[in-house]
């Protein structure tokens, strides 16, 4: 990689010509700085100059994020944030080479909906996540955490008295209150209830991670509403391989930043999109993601809504994924 690419001009409001613009100008960059993205290229048939148009771009597989580099050049990068897995399964891994471009995107999508950081006591239940290094939600909420500047922001490691004490103290006094959790950990917290939580934000990151049996996310919100008093439940979507994040403030409807694009593939054929309201596989399109690969071919499945918000309905059975089988195995 010769020439770095221009990164100042990524995390702000895009109109959708000045986001498609972005958006091939990177997959230019990435098609010829990423040898694994370049290689991919090659293998499904598709040249470069033939990319004209922001729905032909192709999306990269995760699953290549597990066993190959994915990153623009041969450079160390800056920091390597890997996935939590069962035991004996890969981890993906992200290189990141830039940790600025992250860092704006992680502050800026945040205050886009929830105001300034500063503005808040930002409480972190992430146990499984800080049992292990390389996690990039500890470290988004931890750059939450240092610019939130609240006395009694900080990490907690499971439900503990302390955790309970200042839940309380913080309802009490009406300050802004973000209460992030990884969900078994969130529903742990619940059954030491009922609270009365009302003035407290509460936002699932999702996943059981093998410690409870997997549930609806209706199933999983209605049972932390009705036991942490609370009437909503906002959710997080992010993932490893992306260094963005979407929100939803409630109802499981999430809305990306204007640096980020969720499409639709169709559940049985990568290369087609379906329209609005169809099932199928969640590709991202992730303008942060500059040194290692914007397009992103999820594992998830979901379904856009008009007006640019997406749900998640779940994962994908293996047996159905036509990805590039060469290449990930």
């Amino acid at each position: 990689m010769k020439q770095p690419f221009p990164t100042g001009d990524i995390i702000r409001n895009h109109t959708d010509r000045e986001f498609e613009e972005m958006a091939l100008e990177m997959f230019r960059f990435q098609a010829k700085n990423n040898e694994v993205y370049r290689e991919y290229l090659r293998y499904i048939g598709i040249a470069t100059g033939s990319i004209e148009r922001l729905s032909d771009i192709p999306f990269l597989p995760a699953r290549l994020f597990k066993t190959r580099r994915v990153i623009c050049g041969h450079g160390k990068p800056g920091a390597v944030f890997t996935s939590s897995t069962t035991t004996g399964a890969v981890p993906s891994r992200h290189e990141v080479c830039d940790l600025s471009v992250y860092r704006r995107s992680l502050i800026s999508a945040f205050e886009r909906i929830y105001g300034p950081v500063e503005d808040w006591c930002v409480l972190a239940l992430l146990p499984s996540y800080l049992e292990r290094k390389g996690s990039s939600l500890v470290f988004m909420v931890r750059e939450w955490i240092e610019r939130s500047r609240h006395p009694q922001s900080g990490f907690f490691s499971g439900v503990t008295d302390k955790l309970t004490e200042v839940l309380i103290r913080q309802q009490k006094s009406g300050e802004k209150t973000l209460l992030l959790g990884v969900s078994f950990a969130l529903l742990d917290l619940a059954e030491k209830g009922p609270f009365g939580f009302s003035r407290i934000t509460v936002m699932e990151t999702g996943g059981m991670k093998g410690r409870r049996r997997e549930m609806t996310r209706q199933e999983l919100h209605g049972m932390l509403k009705k036991r942490l008093g609370i009437e909503t439940v906002h959710s997080e979507y992010g993932m490893t391989e992306l260094l963005s994040q979407a929100y939803s403030t409630g109802n499981g409807l999430f809305y990306p930043p204007p640096w980020m694009e969720i499409f639709i593939r169709d559940r049985y054929d990568p290369f087609a999109q379906v329209p609005d309201g169809t099932t199928g596989g969640i590709n991202v399109i992730d303008l942060a993601n500059v040194y290692s690969c914007a397009f992103v071919e999820t594992e998830d499945l979901g379904r856009r809504l008009p007006g640019g918000g997406f749900e998640v309905l779940g994962r994908y059975d293996q047996s159905e994924i036509r990805g590039c089988n060469l290449m990930v195995g």
